[in-house]
């Protein structure tokens, strides 16, 4: 288990430097192409049934209808946006068509703590799983030139990415250390701050419980890019090659439509489980439910006892068709994890990366959240064994 910072505010002027200058939103406006009517009719060159075409809604987008008389080329010109005649067309005729594509990404807004008296409460309680999704969004952003979305910034995932090398429990008796310290606030002389860190027990390697892990896989159209399937393959070949002979591996996906590409296997049979990751291609929609409830049903087929029970969703957390009602999935993840399955989330991609649900499916189901950019963070968490260690 992981060390675990709480911290009543900031404590170190270096990340509070960091998280100012993470705090400002970037918007990013989107543009909505319209057609004009106006200026179709205006357009001698656009036959009639053209027209009736596009006004019916039988024509899929303006930019590629065909220009009669007009070279092939003139097509792409229109798909590109560069023909004479493209914004007169689309009715944008003096608006600024952006650069870069619409971001759709989804984060859930940060509501920052009151102050409370401790004559008033005088108990505070608090989570200890590890989630460290924010701090490689935020990185990302901040090596893309950019700032990150203000509710991006969850200053906790920040400091709990790092280790503190606390030290460790005396034993498995001892679950865990806490260490604590205090301190004068910098920015405040009539108040401290208080930093509370807790070091899980970590168990030797080999002593270690067997795993019976479910991968459940994201294969829809949304995961085609090098940043999301390509690099979720490498990160699962890099837990698979922690697996031994005790752990069991089995690999559900979902995209239209849900499937078992392998059921529970010996997780020494790494040849077996890294040719069935390669086969697996991105397209179709989003069917995320039924993906989750088949991967919860290879849980309880490969079950072990007194072992860690774990599913792993790898997406971008774009789900568009199946349960559309969030509540209903985070109830079903809530009932597993008191059947003894829990819930990690490993999020890839950008654009339209929905970071709110990963979190909060994951803080449902007993588990830990990170977000994969590079192979490099991959290894971060499968070397850190987030994905296989339970949080309790």
């Amino acid at each position: 288990m992981y060390a675990h910072n709480l911290i009543c505010k900031l404590p170190t002027l270096v990340l509070c430097g960091l998280l100012a200058a993470c705090t400002t939103a970037v918007d990013n406006p989107t543009t909505q192409e319209r057609l004009s009517e106006r200026s179709l009719e205006t357009l001698p060159h656009i036959s009639k049934k053209d027209r009736d075409e596009f006004h019916s809604g039988t024509e899929k987008d303006a930019r590629l209808m065909r220009i009669p008389h007009a070279p092939a080329a003139a097509d792409h010109e229109m798909a590109s946006g560069s023909h004479p005649h493209y914004k007169a067309m689309t009715g944008l005729a003096g608006i600024r068509v952006p650069s870069v594509s619409v971001d759709r990404e989804r984060y859930g807004e940060i509501v920052d703590n009151g102050v409370k008296s401790v004559g008033q409460v005088p108990v505070s309680t608090f989570s200890i799983d590890v989630d460290t999704g924010a701090y490689a969004l935020v990185r990302r952003f901040l090596n893309q030139g950019q700032l990150p979305p203000k509710d991006a910034v969850r200053a906790e995932e920040l400091i709990n990415y790092f280790n503190y090398d606390y030290p460790q429990p005396d034993g498995s008796t001892q679950p865990f250390s806490v260490t604590t310290e205090v301190g004068p606030t910098p920015w405040n002389a009539q108040s401290h701050l208080v930093h509370v860190g807790i070091q899980g027990y970590e168990a030797v390697k080999k002593h270690r419980p067997a795993s019976n892990l479910v991968f459940l896989i994201d294969v829809s159209g949304s995961m085609n890019g090098q940043d999301k399937l390509p690099l979720l393959k490498s990160a699962f070949k890099l837990l698979v090659k922690q697996m031994n002979g005790n752990d069991r591996i089995s690999l559900v996906v979902y995209a239209g439509a849900s499937g078992v590409v392998l059921e529970p296997t010996p997780g020494d049979q790494q040849a077996k489980i890294v040719a069935a990751l390669e086969r697996l291609t991105a397209g179709g929609s989003t069917h995320g439910s039924a993906g989750i409830h088949l991967a919860y049903a290879m849980a309880e087929q490969g079950r072990i006892d007194s072992g860690i029970n774990r599913v792993i969703l790898a997406t971008d957390g774009d789900f568009n068709v199946g349960t559309v009602d969030h509540q209903r999935l985070m109830e079903l993840i809530e009932a597993k994890r008191k059947q003894g399955i829990s819930l990690t989330t490993l999020g890839f991609g950008q654009g339209n990366y929905n970071d709110y649900l990963m979190e909060q499916l994951a803080d449902k189901g007993n588990g830990n959240y990170a977000y994969i950019d590079t192979v490099n963070e991959a290894r971060h968490f499968t070397d850190d064994r987030q994905g296989c260690k339970n949080p309790d």
